[in-house]
């Protein structure tokens, strides 16, 4: 496997009245050859993407609606954005998003997560007494936070009872960062939170802890604990030493503070084309529903 740390870049950052022109609504090609399709409701990493395809000659362009553009049928297309804008465009479009497999985070050995992890229903959580982390391994159905118990998760007329969640001791992070892993190398780093709150730099001081201990949790990413070739991994720093937090589809994920052409480079393998798809980075497809109508 790689070393851990192809490079981490501090991207500069706007000043609090700049803002970025052109068009985000639309298609607007910015080149030509393969097309990165950006969600309608662009985020600040979105528009950051689509300034770097278009520093390399790639087509950028912002999605109108969440339905597949017919001006991209048969492009090789790439895609960011969150679940929903995937399982709406993927399947059509002929996309590949990869994500981490559900139960990765519990599959890890103990010392590098330092908190039981567990792999469950919804049903099962919500028999479940005292305060647990509990969160749904990829899509949002639900606030991830600690519950004092498992009354205080959704009942089953909002999610059915089969829905996968993970429940974990409570752990608590004195500091936050995301990893854009590339092949088994980091190629972007940033913080993102201090003490449970938002605080975005670059690592800095803590960079290199941060490196070797990204260089052991890559190392462990074999057999169950696997990752896609393009992921992100969230690590953090806490009073009994460092832990994973999670790890997520880096196609749907923040770019904080990272280098956005080396997150581009990461996205742009997340979601590709389904025609190009390694067979080692089939385990991890997300599953994209068939959209009709």
């Amino acid at each position: 496997m790689p070393g851990p740390v192809a490079g981490w870049h501090r991207r500069k950052t706007r000043g609090p009245g700049r803002r970025r022109q052109g068009r985000i609504a639309g298609i607007s090609p910015t080149g030509t050859g393969p097309t990165l399709l950006l969600a309608p409701r662009i985020n600040e990493t979105g528009l950051q993407l689509r300034t770097a395809a278009g520093r390399r000659g790639l087509r950028a362009c912002t999605a109108a609606s969440w339905r597949a553009p017919r001006e991209l049928a048969g492009a090789r297309v790439h895609l960011y954005g969150g679940p929903l804008f995937a399982d709406a465009v993927g399947r059509e479009l002929g996309v590949a998003p990869l994500e981490p497999v559900q139960g990765w985070l519990a599959a890890l050995p103990r010392e590098l997560t330092l908190r039981r992890v567990e792999l469950t229903t919804l049903a099962e959580a919500r028999g479940r007494s005292g305060p647990a982390f509990v969160k749904a391994p990829a899509d949002k159905h639900f606030t991830a936070r600690v519950y004092g118990d498992g009354r205080g998760l959704p009942g089953p007329e909002l999610l059915d009872d089969g829905t996968p969640v993970l429940v974990s001791e409570v752990l608590r992070f004195e500091a936050e960062f995301r990893l854009f892993v590339l092949d088994g190398a980091v190629r972007a780093a940033s913080r993102y939170a201090l003490g449970g709150e938002l605080s975005v730099a670059a690592p800095e001081s803590d960079a290199p802890e941060l490196s070797a201990f990204a260089a052991d949790v890559l190392a462990a990413a074999t057999g169950p604990a696997a990752l896609p070739s393009a992921v992100v991994v969230d690590l953090g720093r806490t009073e009994r030493g460092w832990a994973v937090v999670e790890a997520n589809a880096a196609w749907a994920s923040g770019g904080y503070a990272c280098d956005s052409d080396a997150v581009l480079d990461v996205v742009l393998r997340a979601a590709g084309p389904l025609a190009g798809l390694p067979a080692a980075d089939r385990p991890f497809l997300r599953p994209l529903p068939e959209v009709v109508g």
